[in-house]
């Protein structure tokens, strides 16, 4: 490990970001808004991949019209409040994370006082705010679910063939690449430092560690003087090698070059850093057995999670009904709980009752509804505010989580994106997760036992 210092931290001065964020953190604050809209427009019937940012424009009440005048797109006000245009010329993955990234602009409560510009001038510490809507952009062009869990990432050539598919941005598909492994790996991007047409550096913009990073700490590692990230002078170009980052240590660095900031002139990078011999301490996977959620595997402390309705004070088919039966005193105190709250305030709250000395019940309220229904009950907003509740409730517990498959069937939950939500809130904050399905059975077929032919 090198004694240099690492980066210093950003020192956030932009007045639009500071007028989002106040005083968290800007980076986990704009990736916090921007899911909170995600999963709101998946509940109001937003699909995919591919996610079209207009439809999502659309359901935000936010008017998208073409205009070949502009360099890739911009955010304007109106005397009806605010619109994006478009340069529908342009490539189509780049029009739709040109959009997706104008989208984001609009999150920022000052987005009326001027307009913004992808592929305009960034001046000053507007690169913060840019910065900020490419990531709300990427998780708006490929949002959780969107990939399937990888026990390991593949090279950075693999990755950028494997992204043509999904039509998105770079920077797009390695947040979400990076937030699906398994492996302990960290996704960055930086900028390089010019001066007079000389390059003396680069600066990392951002860091999102994979759930399974060893250290939560916030890292600001400097990449040394003299880096493979200075290969990457092409939009596309990729290298490796290995190398020592002060604040870091000694790391594998992959890399590509993506666009430059709106008005610079080189590429930014992006890329991978993985570190050798890191298996050890890997934060815990999300857990899939055979078996009974309400014999619950492993020792210590466990909450035992299930879904309920907004609308029902009593817990009613599924695995409620078997709680409701084996826990008829916690059903009593549920009900006298959610009969205290407004049918309004319901959805995103989770009672824990105790079911014995190590065992609390978990009822997360995140259907709206019960009853057959031609769009989906569960809402995904909802069940993230719940999942994160319960994975306070663990982490102050020592306690492990153990749950069914849940919202499927009546639910209508879509899988993939509800594994994404339980890695993204319970595995990746150091929670032992696991997922219960009932074995599988098979049915005889004795009639096969009387139809073979006579002569065999």
């Amino acid at each position: 490990m090198s004694s240099d210092p690492q980066s210093p931290p950003i020192i956030w001065t932009n007045r639009s970001v500071l007028s989002l964020v106040g005083h968290d953190d800007p980076i986990e604050a704009i990736q916090r808004v921007a899911r909170q809209k995600v999963l709101k427009a998946i509940d109001d019937g937003w699909s995919g991949p591919p996610f079209n940012p207009i439809r999502l424009a659309e359901l935000l009440n936010i008017p998208v019209e073409p205009n070949a005048g502009v360099a890739d797109a911009r955010t304007v006000a109106t005397s009806g409040g605010i619109k994006i245009e478009f340069n529908p010329l342009q490539a189509r993955g780049r029009v739709r994370f040109s959009i997706a990234h104008e989208v984001a602009h609009t999150l920022f409560p000052d987005v009326g006082d001027s307009v913004r510009h992808r592929g305009g001038t960034v001046s000053g510490d507007d690169w913060q705010l840019e910065m900020l809507c490419n990531l709300a952009a990427a998780e708006f062009v490929m949002p959780v679910g969107s990939l399937a869990p990888m026990a390991k990432l593949p090279a950075i050539e693999e990755l950028m063939s494997e992204r043509r598919r999904f039509d998105v941005s770079t920077e797009a598909y390695l947040l979400r690449a990076t937030k699906v492994t398994l492996e302990p790996v960290l996704m960055f991007c930086a900028s390089p430092i010019e001066q007079e047409d000389k390059v003396l550096g680069y600066r990392v913009d951002y860091l999102v560690p994979s759930r399974s990073w060893l250290d939560s700490r916030t890292l600001r590692p400097t990449p040394p003087s003299s880096t493979v990230l200075g290969n990457c002078t092409g939009i596309g170009f990729t290298d490796r090698a290995e190398e020592l980052w002060p604040g870091l240590g000694r790391v594998i660095v992959e890399c590509v070059g993506i666009p430059p900031y709106p008005g610079a002139h080189l590429p930014r990078v992006a890329g991978l850093l993985r570190v050798a011999n890191s298996e050890e301490g890997a934060r815990p996977a999300l857990r899939y057995v055979h078996g009974n959620v309400f014999e619950p595997r492993g020792g210590g402390p466990k909450i035992v999670c299930q879904l309920v309705n907004d609308a029902a004070r009593r817990w009613g088919g599924g695995v409620a009904a078997q709680s409701a039966k084996r826990f008829p005193e916690v059903q009593k105190a549920f009900s006298l709980w959610f009969s205290s709250l407004s049918p309004k305030e319901r959805l995103g709250k989770v009672y824990f009752g105790r079911a014995g000395s190590t065992l609390v019940l978990a009822s997360m309220v995140a259907q709206r509804g019960y009853g057959p229904s031609s769009a989906p009950r569960l809402r995904y907003a909802a069940l993230e505010a719940c999942l994160r509740s319960v994975a306070e409730e663990a982490v102050a517990r020592g306690a492990s989580v153990h749950m069914p498959r849940i919202g499927m069937g009546e639910a209508g939950g879509a899988w993939p994106l509800i594994e994404g939500l339980l890695c993204d809130e319970l595995t990746a904050a150091g929670v032992e997760t696991t997922v219960y399905d009932l074995p599988p059975t098979t049915t005889p077929n004795t009639q096969a036992l009387f139809s073979a032919p006579k002569n065999e």
